[in-house]
C-alpha cells in the first residue's frame, strides 16, 4: 500500500485497525513511496479489512490495501491470546541512550498508509535542548510476542489475568536488563514464587541428566526444551525451561522462561523438556519498567530492587512499573 504522503504514528495505524485485531505494526518505510506492514491476528480479518478499507480515505490521503501471500498457522487459541495483550508502547525519557528496536516477526501483514514528520533545522547559533530518548519495549516483553510465547509453553494462562492488579511494596530480584534501558525482568519475592522456585529447580536437577538431547530437525522455532543457562560472567550455569526464538545453522536462540533472558547456544546441546509436568508452574519472572532512570545492565543482576508497583503500562499491561526505593 502505497502513500506519497508522510508517515502516520504507530498509534494511529493501530487505531485505523482496532476493529480487525492489529497485533503490532511490523514495519515503516520512509522515502517517496511510503507503507507500512501491520500483524493482524488473523487472515480473515485481513481479508475483511482490505475489503472495507481500500480506497477509503485516510488523513486527506486514499488508501490502498492489500494482503501479503503468506499466512503463518494459528490455532484458534493462539489467535483468541493475541487479543489479550497490546502489542507496543514507547516510553520517554530524558536521556542520552538510543532506540532499541525490536526484531521484526513474519506474519500475516496488512499494509497501510502513515506519515512522516520532517525534521526542523536547527540553527547554529542557538544551543540544541538536550535530546528525549524514547525507549520501545523490548520484542522480548511485547504482549503479542509473550502470548505466543506463553500459549505454546503452558496451557492454564489465568495467572496471566491478576498481573495488572498487583499493587505495593515489594522486593523484585533482577534476573536481566537490557542494557541502559528502564526495563528489567525480576521475579516478584513471594512466597508461593518461593515455593514455584524450589519445586521447579529441584524437578530439573533430578531429571537433567536423563532427558534426551533433541534431534537437530527438531530444533525449530517455536519448540520447548531445555537449555544452560548462565546468568553472569562468574555463574556455572544451571539447566532451565527455554522456548526457541530461532534457530540459524547449527546455533539456536532461545529464550529462557525462568529468567526472562535470551541465549544463543549450540543446538545439539538443546535437551527435551515436552512433558506437560515441567510446566505446570507459571514463569517466574515479570516485566518491569522503572518509573526514574535507567537500569545499567549487569551491574543490577542478581540483585533484590527494593520499591513499590505502581501499576502498568497503558499498551502494554502485563509490564509492572516500578518505583525502586532509593
Amino acid at each position: 500500500m502505497e502513500s506519497q504522503n508522510s508517515i502516520k504514528p504507530w498509534e494511529d495505524i493501530l487505531s485505523l485497525l482496532k476493529d480487525f485485531g492489529p497485533l503490532r505494526v511490523q514495519k515503516v518505510q520512509n522515502g517517496c513511496k511510503c507503507f507500512a506492514f501491520v500483524d493482524l491476528a488473523s487472515a480473515e480479518n485481513v481479508h475483511l479489512a482490505v475489503k472495507q478499507l481500500n480506497g477509503q480515505m485516510f488523513h486527506n490521503r486514499k488508501l490502498y490495501l492489500n494482503s501479503n501471500n503468506w499466512i503463518p498457522k494459528q490455532s484458534s487459541d493462539s489467535i483468541k491470546g493475541n487479543m489479550e495483550l497490546p502489542a507496543l508502547e514507547s516510553v520517554l525519557f530524558e536521556d542520552k541512550a538510543t532506540m532499541i528496536p525490536g526484531e521484526a516477526e513474519e506474519a500475516t501483514a496488512v499494509p497501510v498508509p502513515a506519515r512522516q514528520t520532517p525534521r526542523a533545522p536547527v540553527s547554529p547559533a542557538v544551543t540544541e535542548r538536550p535530546r528525549t530518548a524514547s525507549y520501545a519495549v523490548p520484542m522480548e516483553m511485547r504482549g503479542s510476542f509473550l502470548v505466543f510465547l506463553l500459549r505454546d509453553c503452558f496451557q492454564d494462562l489465568s495467572w496471566l489475568a491478576i498481573i495488572r492488579s498487583i499493587r505495593g511494596e515489594v522486593g523484585l530480584l533482577v534476573t536481566d536488563t537490557i542494557p541502559q534501558t528502564p526495563f528489567f525482568w525480576a521475579i516478584h519475592l513471594t512466597e508461593e514464587a518461593h515455593m514455584n522456585m524450589e519445586k521447579l529447580f529441584y524437578a530439573l536437577a533430578a531429571v537433567e541428566e536423563q532427558q534426551p538431547y533433541l534431534a537437530e530437525a527438531e530444533v525449530q522455532r517455536g519448540i520447548r526444551c531445555l537449555g544452560e543457562c548462565h546468568l553472569g560472567d562468574d555463574d556455572d550455569g544451571a539447566w532451565n525451561r527455554c522456548w526457541v526464538l530461532d534457530r540459524t545453522g547449527d546455533w539456536a536462540v532461545v529464550l529462557f522462561i525462568d529468567f526472562g533472558c535470551s541465549a544463543t547456544l549450540p543446538v545439539q546441546s538443546l535437551r527435551s523438556l515436552d512433558s506437560d509436568d515441567f510446566w505446570a508452574i507459571p514463569p517466574l519472572t515479570q516485566p518491569f519498567m522503572l518509573e526514574k532512570d535507567v537500569l545499567s545492565s549487569k551491574q543490577a543482576v542478581r540483585q533484590v530492587m527494593k520499591g513499590k508497583i505502581t501499576g502498568c503500562l497503558s499498551m502494554e499491561s502485563h509490564i509492572l512499573k516500578f518505583e525502586e526505593m532509593k
